[in-house]
C-alpha cells in the first residue's frame, strides 16, 4: 500500500513541476488542481482523510474556481479566441488526462483493496487536526491565509483596467 503513497507523491511534485513550466495560467491551472487532488491522496494514504477532504473541497474546489475566474476576469483580448482553439487540441490534453488517470487508478485501487480503512495507520479525527492547525502551526495557518490574501490582491491589480 506505500506505493500508492509513492506514486501521488511523484504525480504531486510532477504536476507542480510543470505548473512552474507552463507559459499558458489555464495549462498552469489545469496542473495546479491535479498537484492540489494527488496532494489529498497522500494525505488519505497518511491515514487523514478529514484533511484530504478538506484538500479536495477548499483548495482543488473553491480557490482553483477562484483563480479561473480571475484568469477569465483578466480578459486576454481578440488572440485569446485563436487560444481557446489551440487547447481544444487533444495533444494539449494529453499531461494532465495521463496524470488524471494515474490517480482515478490509485483511487480505485485504495477502495478495493481495504475498504472503509486508511493506508497508514488509524484515522485522524476532526479535533486532532483542529488541535494541530490551532495550537503549535498557528503561525502557519495564518502565514498561509496571507499568502492567499496577496496573490488574491495580486490578481486583481494585475487584471484591472489601466486608470490613465
Amino acid at each position: 500500500m506505500i506505493v500508492v503513497f509513492y506514486i501521488a507523491s511523484g504525480v504531486a511534485i510532477l504536476s507542480t513541476f510543470l505548473v512552474i513550466l507552463q507559459s499558458n495560467a489555464v495549462h498552469a491551472l489545469l496542473y495546479a488542481i491535479l498537484s492540489l487532488l494527488s496532494v489529498a491522496i497522500v494525505f488519505f494514504s497518511l491515514g487523514a482523510p478529514l484533511v484530504a477532504a478538506l484538500e479536495v473541497i477548499v483548495y482543488a474546489g473553491a480557490i482553483m474556481v477562484l483563480f479561473v475566474f480571475v484568469v477569465m476576469v483578466l480578459n486576454l483580448g481578440p488572440g485569446a479566441e485563436g487560444q481557446e482553439r489551440v487547447w481544444l487540441q487533444p495533444r494539449t490534453w494529453t499531461g494532465p488526462v495521463i496524470l488524471t488517470l494515474v490517480l482515478i487508478g490509485e483511487l480505485i485501487y485504495i477502495f478495493l483493496a481495504r475498504p472503509g480503512l486508511a493506508l497508514g495507520g488509524p484515522a485522524i479525527g476532526p479535533q486532532e487536526v483542529s488541535l494541530a492547525l490551532y495550537g503549535p502551526y498557528l503561525l502557519g495557518v495564518e502565514l498561509a491565509s496571507i499568502l492567499l490574501l496577496a496573490g488574491l490582491v495580486g490578481a486583481y491589480h494585475l487584471g484591472r483596467e489601466p486608470s490613465d
